[in-house]
């Protein structure tokens, strides 16, 4: 099961298919299109975290405004 996870998470990180095999080296410049794919990803988990902190903290100050006023 623990291999599974790390081979999504290595998935979602998107660093996969970055370890040449079988001599497949390119002399070009990599796929610009898998880079900016990645960094919408970070958009995404960025906007996640922030989310997730806002309504953390919103749940953090209803609960203590409720014991406060109790």
């Amino acid at each position: 099961m623990s291999l599974y996870v790390l081979d999504a998470i290595i998935w979602i990180i998107g660093i996969r298919g970055h370890i040449p095999q079988n001599e497949d080296y390119r002399a070009g410049p990599g796929n610009s299109s898998h880079a900016s794919g990645t960094l919408r990803m970070m958009w995404v988990l960025a906007a996640f975290v922030a989310i997730v902190v806002i309504l953390s903290l919103a749940l953090w100050a209803s609960v203590w405004l409720a014991i406060k006023l109790l």
